[in-house]
């Protein structure tokens, strides 16, 4: 009577591990990889932040801001293209999810960048920037970059998938061109070491390469041999 009277231990203590951790649920193990991206991707503009109210930012502060921006634009614009690739070789499904993630902070660096630039640098003076994208070419080269990323990030929903079809696929290629744009921008600007521009430039055509699909074995097998 006394064993049958006797307190039963809680339900809940056998879903816990033995260490007392709770397995992450699918939701989390989702999210995890996209929160992680963006905490690595906002740490620059945290540096930025922290320098600016340190008063480290150099001799010239809205150069810093803008060279900073600049160049975490053209990094992550190389991540989001890196994505396909290495799902497809490293046979990583869980990579296809953070392209979005990826092509969503590039466009924020790129619009922190161009607004260095119409802002910090030319104080929204409008006929002097008239001016510099008639005559600067890697200011053309940049607003283009930025105006093919733009509707990108408008159309990155899932309705937008959904509304605009396979036109969705066509549109969205003009990544490439938004990234050949940023090159040409990098190269450009730079007027005395080629070195870094040149080493993105190549990483793009790496990227560019590894993208383009090969015809699968069957169907090499299948054509006629000439």
């Amino acid at each position: 009577m006394a064993a049958a009277m006797a307190p039963k231990e809680p339900p809940t203590s056998v879903t816990h591990s033995a260490e007392g951790r709770r397995p992450l649920t699918p939701t989390l193990r989702r999210r995890l990889p996209h929160a992680v991206v963006i905490f690595a991707a906002l740490l620059p503009l945290a540096w930025l932040g922290v320098a600016a109210l340190r008063g480290g930012l150099g001799a010239n502060p809205i150069e810093t801001i803008s060279h900073t921006t600049g160049e975490w634009t053209l990094r992550l614009l190389l991540l989001t293209l890196a994505v396909t690739p290495a799902r497809r070789l490293l046979s990583l499904a869980w990579l296809a999810p953070l392209r979005r993630t990826l092509g969503l902070l590039t466009f924020v660096y790129a619009t922190l960048h161009m607004l260095a630039y119409v802002g910090l640098d030319q104080l929204f003076e409008w006929a002097s920037l008239v001016e510099d994208f008639v005559e600067r070419r890697y200011v053309t080269a940049g607003l283009v970059a930025w105006l093919c990323l733009l509707p990108l990030a408008l159309t990155s929903t899932r309705a937008s998938m959904k509304r605009l079809g396979r036109r969705w696929v066509k549109l969205h290629r003009l990544v490439y061109v938004a990234a050949v744009a940023a090159i040409v921008h990098y190269v450009w600007l730079v007027k005395a070491d080629l070195a870094p521009p040149l080493a993105h430039a190549a990483l793009l055509a790496l990227l560019l390469g590894l993208r383009i699909r090969r015809k699968p074995a069957a169907v090499e097998r299948a054509a006629p041999v000439r």
